[in-house]
């Protein structure tokens, strides 16, 4: 059993490397690492849900070779991201940058935080039931006439 798990956990830990293939390495240890730092933050446009660097999809390698490819040219790697994101668009970006266009998209979650809050605190408040007292004699006895 503790073979098969590990056979497992081997499998789909090793599926980001069956991603890249051999010819689409650096002989540079730095750039691919670059590479492959920056291929992490962009998203398959095909998959939607995976990063460049982990698909297999054929225009995630053909966006891994043109990050290798500009990364040899001697680009930084903010004007590559910058050319990537003027090319496809923001949504390539697995984590949006924070601007005007998606300042909605960064404030929704503390929004529905402070709304929840306030709605809690809100009723609290109001439903403030005080304890139960005892029946007054005289409201005991308006009650006793009432079941009469």
């Amino acid at each position: 059993m503790r073979k098969f798990a590990a056979v497992l956990a081997l499998m789909f830990n090793l599926g980001s490397a069956f991603a890249l293939t051999p010819d689409e390495l650096l002989k540079d240890p730095a750039l691919e690492h670059r590479a492959r730092e920056l291929s992490a933050h962009l998203r398959c446009l095909v998959c939607q849900n995976q990063s460049i660097d982990d698909s297999d999809a054929p225009l995630a390698k053909d966006l891994r070779t043109l990050i290798r490819e500009q990364l040899v040219a001697g680009k930084t790697d903010a004007e590559i991201m910058d050319f990537v994101v003027a090319r496809y668009g923001e949504f390539v970006l697995l984590k949006p940058r924070l601007e005007g266009s998606t300042i909605l998209l960064w404030g929704t979650p503390f929004a529905v935080l402070a709304i929840a809050a306030a709605a809690l605190f809100l009723r609290r408040r109001r439903s403030g039931v005080s304890p139960e007292q005892p029946l007054t004699p005289a409201e005991r006895q308006a009650l006793e006439r009432a079941l009469e």
